[in-house]
């Protein structure tokens, strides 16, 4: 196993190197905020195997994982009669970090992603006749989904895998996270124009949320950005105080994805000037 440390300040590497006798098969590289799409392509470098398996830090996987996806990969290329495919497993978000595994797949925890490394396995070739990942992508968002549609030049097909599970932990919604999650948004916006500008299609345009459509709904459900973090946070603090807080991280994200439209027609106008 590769894990790669991406400059965190967490005092990850302190506990790795303080447990790792417990981790005899995993092999630790750092750098110092490249980003993930450089942190990913140091880790298939570093990596010995045929088949590289992504999975984000905050994902807890169950025993059955690794046999998961490779029974997957196994039986995909039986029925296929070729190699070109890649697995993805399910992503279950949930907040009960003393057990992940008891959260149940929800219907928000369906992904339309053609590739996502949240939960991946792939060969190493593909990725490498892709071209691996654009570390331009050096802010959140969109360095998989890009890479996703060069994997899909090459005529890959998608195999879906739901007996390798991945349980997305996060804490609890709470207000205090709003700035952190404002911030990717409009990073994620900029990310997305840079996805734009490799692949001007209709389809990225949707993905990202550069069309009028977006911005007409966002901007009716947020009322022209009326509805925000401030006006907002006494009703979302009653939802939270309620028990309800993946309620309230759901009304958020009205306001959220305002921010993101606003974020990629900022950043096209940029680009647009530069």
């Amino acid at each position: 196993m590769v894990l790669v440390d991406d400059g965190s300040t967490d005092g990850t590497i302190d506990w790795f190197k303080l447990h790792q006798s417990e981790f005899l098969h995993t092999r630790l590289f750092c750098q110092d905020h490249q980003g993930p799409a450089a942190a990913r392509n140091l880790g298939i470098e570093r990596s010995i195997g045929e088949t590289i398996i992504f999975i984000d830090s905050d994902l807890v996987v169950t025993d059955r994982f690794l046999q998961a996806h490779f029974d997957a990969l196994r039986d995909g290329a039986q029925t296929l009669g070729s190699d070109r495919l890649f697995t993805y497993g399910w992503v279950i978000n949930t907040a009960n970090f003393d057990d992940p595994a008891s959260e149940p797949y929800k219907i928000t925890d369906f992904s339309a992603a053609y590739f996502a490394t949240g939960n991946v396995a792939i060969a190493r070739k593909w990725l490498d006749q892709a071209g691996r990942f654009d570390t331009r992508f050096q802010l959140y968002g969109w360095e998989d989904l890009e890479l996703g549609v060069r994997l899909k030049q090459l005529d890959l097909k998608l195999i879906k895998c739901p007996a390798a599970v991945g349980y997305h932990w996060h804490p609890p919604f709470a207000l205090d996270q709003i700035p952190r999650m404002i911030d990717r948004e409009i990073q994620r916006g900029r990310m997305g124009v840079l996805f734009y500008q490799k692949h001007p299609t209709w389809e990225v345009r949707m993905m990202i949320q550069m069309t009028w459509i977006h911005r007409v709904l966002w901007g009716l459900l947020s009322l022209g950005g009326r509805l925000n973090e401030r006006t907002m946070a006494p009703f979302l603090q009653w939802l939270i105080e309620s028990g309800r807080p993946q309620l309230a991280l759901e009304i958020a994200r009205i306001f959220l994805n305002w921010y993101n439209v606003q974020g990629v027609y900022a950043a096209q106008r940029e680009f647009r000037a530069s």
